[in-house]
């Protein structure tokens, strides 16, 4: 059976990058065990990851109130978002299927709906493209 087209990342898109905080805690575990965020970053490394998609951990997103939390990238014409408030016993299926769709879009703009819940409801922020050089000032 042939892969849905629809979840394929565009042709020559940039990957796309899962960032995980490995230092976040949540509420009610032991400081003693291992950090929640480093267990989603091994949950994730484990899984099947989407083609085109990669995941990395990195020390801090200084988001320790939403922990654990991750940031969702893919090169400089797209949006990228931060997530908090992920279980690494719950989300790790809803994150995957987010960043399919995400690099599926040349924007990283995944319309509400075809967002999964996690995606929907545990945004922190949404980040536009850097500028690139040559880009005209918004007058908007």
């Amino acid at each position: 059976m042939a892969k849905d087209t629809a979840e394929q990342p565009p042709k020559g898109s940039p990957e796309v990058t899962l960032t995980i905080c490995t230092t976040c805690k949540r509420e009610g575990v032991d400081p003693e065990a291992t950090r929640p965020g480093t267990l989603l970053l091994q949950a994730l490394r484990a899984a099947d990851l989407p083609d085109g998609v990669s995941v990395r951990g990195v020390e801090c997103l200084s988001a320790c109130k939403r922990g654990c939390s991750m940031v969702l990238s893919g090169g400089t014409e797209r949006w990228s978002y931060i997530y908090g408030d992920l279980d690494p016993d719950q989300h790790v299926d809803d994150i995957l299927q987010g960043a399919a769709a995400y690099a599926a879009t040349d924007d990283g703009l995944v319309p509400w709906r075809a967002r999964p819940q996690v995606f929907r409801k545990q945004s922190i922020a949404r980040i536009p493209p850097a500028p690139q050089p040559g880009d005209s000032p918004s007058e908007e």
